[in-house]
């Protein structure tokens, strides 16, 4: 008999992986956790039934929602990554030479738990010196730590349930005292073909916090419509206008430093949602 998992993320339209076998599930504290392997995307994470991030693919995500905002920061030493625990942006957070700290501040331990158990071709980043876990309310963190981090990134779930909070008006003030005087932050911000009026409002929320704020896209093959979006917010750095020309090159398989400028280049009815 075959094992297919079955995801409805979004109301009219499934996504289905064939799986080989069930790694582990369970009802964490806060969410049904299950990590999967599939025949087409290898290793999957599943929270409350929604693909987070698999062995194939993840880089796409990962890459890009770290490495905008820190080549558009001229020194981006300290990170701040709210959510995440899969680990998959602090390991591309930590191939940038001028970090020298990156908290991650993660609600569930199991996720940090079960990811560095069966995902370490993703989380083993997590193990490096650099990298402070920690098990807690990222916007209580946020809060309570003002002009602390040179970039923040919001690496969360989707804007329903317990991470709505992640994505209001008044959590993306706080990140703006969080962060120092030239400050970035980026945030994964949902689909604009299925969800455009959460896009939308997303955008909107960032533009009214912070001076610079851009839409960007990526494909992602186990996001639904493989078309995601992703929104920065920059007190002073516009990640269009940036010289990367001296900037060190690291190793990626998705982000390039020409990818960098285009991606900001979006299909009208995507910058129809940002006016």
């Amino acid at each position: 008999m075959d094992l297919w998992l079955r995801e409805g993320q979004v109301s009219d339209a499934v996504m289905t992986y064939k799986v080989k076998q069930t790694l582990i599930r369970e009802k964490t504290k806060y969410q049904d956790l299950a990590i999967v392997d599939t025949y087409s995307f290898g290793k999957m994470l599943v929270l409350d039934g929604i693909v987070q991030t698999t062995v194939r693919d993840e880089y796409v995500y990962h890459e890009m929602i770290t490495h905008i905002p820190l080549f558009t920061h001229p020194n981006p030493k300290r990170v701040l990554v709210v959510g995440g625990g899969d680990g998959g942006s602090v390991k591309e957070i930590l191939k940038h030479p001028a970090v020298e700290k990156v908290v991650l501040c993660e609600i569930d331990s199991e996720v940090v738990n079960q990811c560095k158990k069966y995902l370490p071709e993703i989380s083993f980043a997590l193990e490096d010196p650099r990298c402070q876990i920690l098990i807690g309310d990222g916007i209580k963190y946020v809060r309570e730590h003002k002009d602390s981090f040179d970039v923040v990134i919001v690496d969360s779930t989707d804007p329903f349930g317990a991470a709505e909070g992640l994505f209001g008006r008044n959590f993306y003030s706080e990140i703006y005292d969080c962060l120092t005087e030239n400050g970035i932050f980026a945030a994964q911000t949902e689909t604009p073909f299925y969800l455009p009026g959460e896009v939308k409002k997303i955008y909107e929320n960032v533009k009214s916090v912070f001076p610079i704020a851009k839409l960007f896209m990526a494909g992602i093959p186990t996001y639904p419509s493989g078309f995601w979006s992703f929104t920065l917010g920059s007190k002073k750095y516009d990640p269009q206008s940036v010289d990367l020309s001296s900037r060190e090159d690291i190793n990626t398989k998705y982000y390039t430093k020409k990818l960098h400028k285009v991606c900001f280049v979006l299909p009208k009815f995507i910058e129809d949602l940002t006016r």
